[in-house]
């Protein structure tokens, strides 16, 4: 049996929005364990953004518990949490959120400052993962000298640097073609089969397909919640 990574109870999150409540999640319960593939996905509105914010550890449930990786990040600091997705999480965005003056090689050692590591240790590494997402000979090219694809590239290995329990990835075609998005798909297949967990948010059928469980949400609620037979 694999290890519970994720699990979370009854999470409720409401946003005050004048005088009155707006209940966006209203009593999720979801575990997910080390190794798996995910996919989130829903309407506008179903909560999933909200959600993917909260196992992101960039907010706070109103509540309900969270445990991540047998630490209860539900009531953290700001400080706490900021520690905790560093090392935890590799975030992936729709618009790759990469600096613009910083080279690639730059770009992706940069999680590595936050969490202390010595220079020659975060080139080592920051080289290591461009090679793993195929960026070998873009290393020293500014994100203006790259193509979107290969921006997103930047983007993932920038997530993997830190060599995170989970990669958070949010709509991580969106702005690619689909021909871009097939390669990036497949880079997602390769970091999943290399052990890492994984887990998309997306609105769109044939990028959750690649994904081995699927979880819906609508209206604040998990609607369904099923694995797909892979082989």
């Amino acid at each position: 049996m694999r290890d519970s990574l994720i699990k979370i109870t009854n999470i409720k999150r409401n946003f005050a929005l004048g005088d009155e409540t707006v209940y966006v999640l209203k009593g999720i319960d979801l575990e997910i364990k080390k190794g798996e593939y995910v996919a989130l996905m829903g309407p506008s509105g179903s909560g999933k953004s909200t959600l993917m914010n909260l196992l992101g550890c960039l907010d706070t449930p109103t509540s309900g518990n969270y445990i991540l990786n047998g630490k209860d990040v539900s009531q953290m600091k700001d400080d706490e949490l900021a520690a905790i997705r560093n090392k935890e999480i590799g975030f992936v965005f729709q618009t790759f959120n990469l600096l613009p003056r910083m080279n690639a090689l730059d770009n992706v050692a940069l999680p590595m400052i936050y969490a202390g590591y010595a220079k020659p240790e975060r080139k080592i590494r920051a080289e290591e993962v461009l090679t793993q997402v195929g960026l070998a000979d873009r290393m020293d090219h500014q994100p203006n000298q790259l193509s979107g694809g290969q921006r997103q590239r930047v983007a993932v290995a920038r997530a993997l640097v830190n060599k995170p329990s989970i990669i958070l990835a949010d709509e991580p075609t969106g702005n690619l073609d689909s021909k871009t998005s097939l390669e990036i798909m497949n880079l997602f297949n390769e970091i999943h089969a290399n052990g890492n967990t994984v887990i998309l948010v997306t609105h769109e059928e044939e990028i959750a397909a690649y994904a081995h469980r699927v979880i819906r949400l609508r209206d604040g609620m998990v609607e369904s919640d099923t694995e797909r037979i892979i082989g």
